[in-house]
């Protein structure tokens, strides 16, 4: 797929940076739809579709992570790649960006070719999800509906927690590490630290309320064949 085809969403308070951010994304060929508030984003998301939302997390009206709350809540927004772009760059801020939905966190102030870099990068990675679903102990994950089904009851996850629950119970026993984890669901090129995962795990045992998820202690996590 190239650039003509793909649709960028960018949502900034800041009429400079939206248009800067505009033009080197049109200059690359992308399609690109703007919006200066968290509220116009969501209208604008439900009406194009976007590949990829840019949100700044400091907006008027609905903050950046209310609106990727929102998004990762209805399932027309399942694969489309969210991006926070802002200047609170702390790490706790970071990870509650990542944990809420976001696929990727980029600091302000930014040059307009590492902000094209990472755009690139992270619709490179982007892929269809395996159609296979998984079954294991009750449990059933389907990556098409984007659903998970516990013992007849449907559950809701966020979509790092949705990929990352699939990649484990797609091998139950096996141990995955840690690194190799952040590869898979996050990719390459995110900067992210191993308290993301925890993080990741927690919220899942917590909305499932079931602990099949094993830690194996200083090298990473298992799905176990029974709990």
């Amino acid at each position: 797929m190239d650039n003509h085809s793909r649709k960028v969403l960018i949502a900034d308070d800041e009429p400079d940076i939206l248009e800067i951010l505009k033009y080197n994304l049109i200059k690359e060929g992308y399609q690109v739809i703007t919006a200066q508030n968290g509220d116009e984003a969501i209208i604008k998301a439900q009406q194009t579709q976007p590949d990829l939302v840019v949100l700044d997390m400091m907006m008027p009206g609905k903050t950046g992570m209310q609106v990727c709350e929102i998004m990762r809540a209805q399932p027309q927004f399942k694969d489309t790649l969210i991006m926070f772009l802002t200047a609170l760059n702390d790490e706790a801020t970071q990870i509650k960006g990542l944990t809420t939905g976001a696929d990727d966190y980029i600091s302000k102030p930014v040059s307009p070719n590492v902000f094209i870099t990472k755009v690139q990068s992270l619709l490179r990675r982007a892929k269809t999800p395996d159609s296979k679903v998984v079954e294991v102990n009750g449990l059933k994950i389907d990556p098409e509906r984007f659903i998970i089904i516990y013992n007849g009851q449907e559950f809701t996850l966020a979509k790092k927690e949705f990929e990352l629950l699939y990649l484990l119970a797609s091998k139950p026993g096996r141990v995955f590490l840690r690194n190799e984890i952040l590869s898979q669901v996050w990719g390459n090129d995110v900067i992210v630290g191993d308290r993301t995962i925890d993080v990741h795990i927690r919220k899942i045992r917590q909305k499932l309320g079931v602990d099949c998820i094993t830690t194996v202690k200083g090298v990473g996590y298992k799905f176990e064949l029974t709990c």
